[in-house]
């Protein structure tokens, strides 16, 4: 059991958390039926995604076994048998998207793309430049509009536009570490990795982290946005934002860090303190202020 839970990447779901923005951008926080819907569709999400997870890994098992990190999962070592792993992968996408069509048939549809998009990732596009981190970056916003859409609210395009530039920040900076920890071997686990390179990803890291925090600072003091929120007080949250991706910039250069940015949440206290007061300031500000 200890070992399918593993094959599960329970760690990995902190990313599904981005569902419940719309919930609480829309002021709905307090709204018990929409909380417990939300809930339902993060759980289902969750295991849709453990099933995408299973998948990429049963598609990378022979170049996993060579990578220093990847070949200590369960599939890659043999903990698991491939036929094993293909039974689970159905049984976790059929029961996924079967309860999210009884949820919202509009919710299924979408969660229903994500599993067309991260199968055509694992099949093809993970390989081409560019394109994979752009991919993974989709994931996130299908998140952010799968929790809008489950509850029925609108989906912002402030929202889409801070989610896609934050993934695309956390994307580069994965490809970054996968490129120096990897070094000559890089192309030999993935053929993308050999179009990049430090300096590269450095500029690419350059451009999105200036497009992240001025997105974030123009979201905070758009008109549009306090005329919904009802409230002139969302630049507060701007040092937060600040602080959060300069700290990831350190752990990216100076600590080497950067391969698992779910990781890194959850071992890095600075990062998840700053997330949580950001979390509380923000709700603070909306809803009470």
């Amino acid at each position: 059991m200890r070992t399918i839970i593993a094959t599960l990447r329970p760690q990995q779901w902190v990313k599904n958390f981005v569902l419940f923005a719309g919930l609480i951008f829309s002021q709905n926080l307090v709204q018990l039926d929409l909380v417990l819907k939300t809930i339902a569709g993060f759980a289902l999400f969750c295991l849709l995604s453990s099933s995408v997870y299973i998948l990429n890994d049963i598609i990378d098992v022979e170049s996993d076994r060579k990578h220093p990190l990847k070949s200590s999962r369960p599939i890659a070592k043999g903990e698991i048998k491939i036929l094993t792993a293909v039974v689970l992968f159905v049984l976790l996408g059929f029961f996924s998207l079967g309860f999210s069509a009884w949820l919202s048939p509009m919710f299924a549809l979408i969660l229903a793309g994500y599993s067309i998009l991260n199968l055509f990732y694992s099949l093809y596009l993970k390989q081409v430049v560019i394109i994979d981190v752009m991919c993974v970056a989709l994931g996130f916003v299908i998140r952010a509009v799968a929790g809008a859409v489950l509850i029925g609210v609108e989906i912002s395009a402030w929202l889409v536009v801070c989610t896609i530039l934050l993934a695309l920040f956390l994307g580069f900076g994965k490809r970054r570490h996968e490129l120096v920890l990897l070094e000559a071997h890089a192309q030999n686990h993935r053929k993308a990795l050999s179009e990049y390179s430090p300096y590269f990803l450095d500029q690419m890291i350059s451009v999105v982290t200036a497009s992240t925090v001025v997105a974030y600072a123009f979201y905070t003091l758009s008109p549009e946005v306090e005329l919904k929120l009802g409230t002139r007080h969302m630049d507060l949250t701007i040092p937060f934002v600040l602080y959060g991706v300069f700290r990831y910039l350190y752990l990216i250069h100076r600590k080497e860090g950067g391969g698992s940015p779910t990781r890194m949440l959850l071992n890095d206290k600075p990062i998840l303190i700053n997330i949580l007061l950001w979390l509380l300031t923000v709700i603070l500000i909306v809803y009470i202020f």
